[in-house]
């Protein structure tokens, strides 16, 4: 059925079961994000795109933070990334069950824990005053990939305590997949291609993860939405927007996403200078539609490569459900 099992009390030890994983993720999927880890691990792979593949040759993080120094920017940009915003918005779902017009949904991204790790404490306060009924997360829990991820998953349990109601997950391209086992032991369901329904008055909308569509590639867009029944309400976590085209194809009702950072350091306004995956600037940040499905790219609740951040705020969001009609009767 695509739901997420419970892990073993070896697997919380830290001792992944590959062969669980495989029947989860699919074997030949498995293989393929096992592989390229291992060249991360020996440094034969990077994960920059377009422009930053430079960073095959270069060390562009060490030059950012370098020339940001020079300018004195540096404290600057770590202060700035701290600047949590907490945005609030609607969104209209066509075939949105009634029970769950108005329902909340907390969305947090990128955390990249181990780059700024006093980032956990301010989330923490900002959430003990928020009003949520679930929460998605979509992925990138680690900064530095091919790195000890002990301090990241430590934040992370930390941060996921402080939850309320249910939640869902998926793995984003700093993450590696034996963090599956840890993070589910802490309480995060991850979806590796899976699907699970959440109820209400015996009606229900469906949570579909797909794992990191961005570097790893290791996604299934059908085997995540297998279990849904024809005509249930569909959101599809996914760690970047790349996949907009063949989620709107495959029916899915929203995608949530981040991966971009909304570019991170940013003209004023706003303006992305560079985004790290290969698709339009329309889905870099912020809501947007593709054929009937609704979209919406956070700017990251962390930061990623370098703990600087220039009119590019930080976000946790808010999505309330809502069914069409719903907004204009309130009126």
């Amino acid at each position: 059925m695509g739901f997420v099992r419970r892990v073993s009390s070896q697997e919380a030890a830290g001792h992944t079961d590959y062969r669980a994983l495989a029947q989860r993720l699919g074997p030949d999927l498995l293989r393929k994000r096992v592989t390229a880890q291992a060249d991360i691990w020996a440094r034969k792979s990077h994960q920059g795109q377009g422009i930053f593949r430079i960073e095959r040759l270069l060390p562009v993080n060490a030059i950012v933070r370098s020339v940001l120094w020079l300018f004195c920017a540096e404290e600057l940009g770590r202060r700035n990334c701290l600047d949590v915003e907490l945005v609030e918005r609607d969104v209209i779902l066509p075939g949105l069950p009634e029970v769950f017009d108005g329902f909340r949904l907390l969305h947090l991204t990128d955390l990249h824990c181990d780059l700024q790790p006093e980032l956990i404490d301010v989330l923490i306060e900002m959430l003990g005053e928020l009003q949520y009924d679930a929460t998605v997360l979509t992925g990138d829990y680690h900064n530095r990939i091919g790195e000890d991820y002990d301090l990241s998953l430590d934040l992370m349990a930390r941060l996921l305590r402080s939850l309320h109601g249910p939640r869902y997950g998926s793995l984003g391209n700093h993450d590696f997949i034996e963090k599956v086992a840890f993070l589910e032991a802490a309480g995060l369901p991850i979806l590796l291609n899976e699907a699970m329904p959440l109820e209400r008055e015996g009606q229900r909308i469906w949570f579909c993860g797909i794992d990191d569509p961005n570097f790893f590639r290791t996604h299934d867009l059908r085997k995540a939405r297998e279990a849904v029944p024809a005509g249930e309400t569909a959101i599809l976590l996914s760690h970047s927007p790349e996949p907009y085209r063949e989620a709107a194809e495959a029916g899915y009702a929203l995608l949530l996403c981040g991966h971009t950072h909304g570019g991170q350091i940013c003209l004023p306004g706003g303006k992305a200078i560079l985004h790290n995956y290969s698709g339009p600037r329309r889905l870099v940040a912020g809501g947007w539609t593709q054929g009937k499905m609704s979209g919406y790219t956070s700017r990251g609740t962390g930061s990623c490569g370098v703990a600087a951040r220039y009119f590019c705020r930080p976000e946790i969001t808010i999505h309330t459900l809502r069914a069409p009609g719903s907004l204009s009767d309130q009126q």
